[in-house]
């Protein structure tokens, strides 16, 4: 407990590490290697994210606040006596645009419920929120939102946020499992605005994930920095390349780190070397892209009725406001 007015519990246990641990050798062992790009998060990662929302080529985090603004006074007008759960949280940006045009007086019967794997960010999100809007009760969830669904309070209604087209960054198989458990824990009247980056012109796709600066390519790569902290491992992040391209057949982005040379991986956690050839990639994350039809197939799969779907000019990305 830090305040009256704010709470952080954290579900993040030792056996959570241990499991991280085991995922990254699983992935790492791989015949196509990867690794789970919940890693890119670390303190440093997060701030590199952030330098990414702002690059001039990297176009969802602006178009998705626009629309965002946008709408925000139709949505937060009818919030009240509600809990606004916001799943991968980060930084608090987009929530203060939703906070922001709520009616001043509805404000001290909201609570909001940041959920990320990140203490620093949700301490940080929490300490300018609490500032910035007066008589906000905030309840931090310090969890993996794909692990920890049922310890998001149930007792009051829920607007449930799902922003960055975070759900994009799963499998096909993984995203709609995940949808599928997050309607089995809202109850009828919850809500879930949930955003979607959508397919476009492969250019522009590509341009988003390769910037000039190189900022994405640092933040690629520091996912090794972090395996390295894991597994007290010693990957030299300038042993590898960025690479970032659009599959077309899985309508996604793909970002692999290429090895510049054959390398072996020596830890004691592993069971074996593990080794790299030189041209071999890691697999560091997907970000699906989505079409009308993918919004259609998540509301048959899960019956979720879809509210409205909010869409920038240029058809670029999409919130969707589904209700349970």
């Amino acid at each position: 407990m830090l305040s009256n007015q704010v709470a952080i519990s954290n579900y993040l246990s030792h056996s959570c590490y241990e499991e991280g641990l085991s995922e990254i050798i699983e992935g790492l062992s791989a015949q196509q290697k990867y690794l789970p790009s919940k890693l890119f998060y670390d303190e440093h990662g997060s701030k590199l994210f952030e330098d990414i929302t702002h690059l001039p080529e990297y176009y969802p985090t602006r178009t998705e606040k626009a629309i965002l603004r946008e709408i925000a006074p139709q949505i937060s007008g009818t919030l009240k006596n509600i809990d606004i759960i916001e799943l991968g949280s980060g930084d608090c940006s987009k929530i203060s645009i939703l906070l922001n045009s709520m009616p001043i007086d509805n404000r001290s019967t909201v609570r909001y419920i940041p959920v990320d794997v990140s203490y620093s960010s949700i301490l940080r999100s929490t300490g300018t929120l609490v500032k910035k809007f007066p008589g906000l009760t905030i309840y931090g969830l310090l969890a993996d939102f794909l692990k920890h669904l049922s310890v998001i309070p149930h007792d009051s209604t829920r607007l449930i946020c799902f922003f960055g087209s975070t759900l994009g960054n799963l499998t096909r198989e993984q995203s709609n499992q995940f949808l599928l458990d997050l309607k089995e824990i809202m109850k009828p009247g919850d809500q879930l605005l949930i955003g979607l980056d959508k397919v476009k012109d492969v250019k522009i796709l590509e341009q988003a994930y390769n910037d000039n600066q190189g900022i994405t390519a640092a933040f690629n790569k520091n996912i090794l920095n972090v395996v390295n902290n894991c597994l007290k491992t010693a990957l030299n992040p300038g042993w590898f390349e960025h690479l970032a391209y659009y599959n077309h057949a899985k309508t996604r982005i793909e970002m692999h780190l290429r090895a510049l040379k054959d390398m072996e991986v020596n830890s004691r956690y592993l069971p074996a070397k593990i080794r790299l050839k030189k041209g071999e990639t890691i697999h560091t994350e997907n970000s699906h892209k989505y079409t009308h039809e993918h919004i259609n197939d998540f509301a048959s799969l899960t019956s979720f009725k879809i509210n409205n779907i909010y869409s920038d000019k240029n058809q670029w990305f999409s919130l969707v406001h589904f209700i349970a």
